[in-house]
């Protein structure tokens, strides 16, 4: 993965979103829960889609902050299942900004855990991965 090359992991961003004034800091730099919420909704998405159903977050590990996000750059997350285990999904997911002078730059990156939930709000199994031709 470059660093300076955006790449379509899944085809294309799972989430795109605008950080806008009120996710600011007082420095203008946009507030690293802003960012990290925004990339569990984009693994939250990827998760859903593979489990096929509801998932909670239950882990977030190696997140890594390159760069800061200002107020007016377009965020992109990238989401890919590295792991399928029997309840629980690794998804990796890379935050990048376009900036207003049209610079691309990865932001941030990390691994987030999804545990597949049941209509009883208990863990179930994931379903098998099929291919849909």
């Amino acid at each position: 993965m470059s660093d300076n090359t955006p790449h379509d992991i899944n085809r294309g961003p799972a989430l795109r979103a605008i950080a806008m004034p009120a996710d600011a800091n007082p420095n203008g730099d946009i507030f690293g829960g802003w960012l990290l919420s925004q990339m569990d909704l984009a693994g939250g998405i990827v998760a859903i889609r593979r489990a096929r159903g509801r998932v909670a977050t239950v882990g977030v590990e190696a997140m890594t902050f390159h760069k800061p996000v200002m107020v007016g750059d377009e965020v992109s997350c990238f989401a890919c299942v590295e792991k399928v285990g029997r309840t629980s999904l690794r998804v990796r997911i890379e935050a990048w900004v376009r900036r207003p002078d049209d610079e691309t730059v990865k932001v941030t990156e990390g691994v987030f855990t999804y545990v597949a939930i049941g209509t009883d709000r208990k863990p179930r199994e994931v379903p098998p991965d099929t291919v849909i031709v």
